[in-house]
């Protein structure tokens, strides 16, 4: 018959206490709602203005027509006209106050165009085509976001 020595309870748990207090707060649970990214941080992957509607680009080398919606996400969606030629949002978003889309036209350009909104509540940027990037205009937005 073997016997098996028996460790105290109140010796295990002063143990546990001793290891606890030494490790500190980095193994404490994180308090109920506590979010992993600072309050800060999750805002600014938030869209900051809403850019759904139908209005003017003004690019530096034509007018284009869009007509934009948003998801709650900033994700956008839709089409656009210059003169007689079409295309549609292939991807884009709103980010803080950045906007970015994608556009292909259905002569063959695929613009991608960035941007922001300034203090005035107007957006405006850059713009290139994918597929010929030497083909650039800057453009701006009369439309208040």
């Amino acid at each position: 018959m073997s016997v098996v020595p028996r460790t105290p309870k109140l010796l295990t748990a002063a143990c546990v206490a001793v290891l606890l207090s030494v490790a500190g707060a980095g193994l404490a649970a994180p308090a109920s709602g506590a979010t992993t990214a600072p309050a800060a941080e999750q805002s600014a992957r938030l869209p900051g203005f809403n850019a759904t509607g139908v209005y003017d680009i003004y690019q530096s080398n034509a007018t284009v027509r869009v007509d934009f919606s948003q998801n709650a996400e900033g994700r956008l969606f839709g089409s656009v006209r210059s003169g007689n030629t079409v295309g549609n949002v292939r991807e884009g978003s709103v980010d803080g106050q950045q906007i970015y889309f994608v556009i292909a036209w259905s002569h063959g350009p695929v613009g991608r165009y960035t941007g922001k909104r300034g203090p005035d509540g107007r957006l405006s940027g850059t713009t290139y085509d994918l597929t010929n990037p030497s083909s650039q205009a800057t453009w701006r937005t009369e439309q208040r976001f």
